[in-house]
């Protein structure tokens, strides 16, 4: 991630109201956003780098309308866009189930962006299920697994991002991975 002070004061200005910190904090941050958005894309769909684009560009939009949040940091920021780009590509697999199953088609701003086989759909369903149960006990180690493994980010980087301890974020990640692969099985 940049570790750029910039970042974080301009994340403050915008906080604070200043759209001109927001235009001078895009270019800064878009390269780590699309290197978030691509590790999504290669979780959902291996070897498919085109669709990068629409993943960042909808992020971008949801994140701009951020407007009750206090980023605290860089870590911050990152954390948040890694989730919204987890909830984007989960969003467009439930509605892709559904209108399979003979739902009505409603536009979304992906509709055109993955195709998935529906053997890895099922995988990354499978998996999110087990993550709303994980968050059900534990919201915290659910974030941990947000953070690093859709999210990419280093060990630190979630620690930072969480305000937690790197040996803390390797505990939970270890309880979450064995949790998960266990809840995933008995399905």
């Amino acid at each position: 991630m940049t570790s750029s002070p910039d970042i974080t004061q301009l994340l403050i200005l915008w906080s604070d109201g200043n759209q001109e910190a927001l235009e001078k904090l895009l270019p800064l941050v878009e390269k780590e956003l699309r290197r978030l958005a691509h590790h999504y894309i290669l979780r959902f769909r291996p070897g498919n780098t085109l669709q990068t684009t629409a993943v960042i560009n909808e992020a971008y939009i949801r994140l701009v309308d951020q407007n009750r949040v206090q980023w605290q940091n860089r870590a911050h920021f990152f954390g948040i866009a890694a989730s919204m780009m987890r909830r984007i590509l989960l969003n467009y697999l439930r509605d892709n189930k559904r209108l399979k199953r003979g739902g009505r088609d409603t536009p979304i701003s992906l509709s055109e962006a993955i195709i998935l086989s529906p053997e890895k759909s099922r995988e990354i369903i499978a998996l999110e299920d087990a993550l709303c149960g994980l968050e059900a006990i534990d919201k915290h180690k659910m974030r941990v697994v947000e953070l690093r493994y859709y999210g990419g980010l280093s060990v630190e980087e979630t620690a930072e991002a969480l305000k937690i301890s790197t040996i803390t974020v390797i505990r939970d990640w270890n309880f979450a991975k064995a949790w998960l692969a266990r809840e995933i099985r008995n399905e």
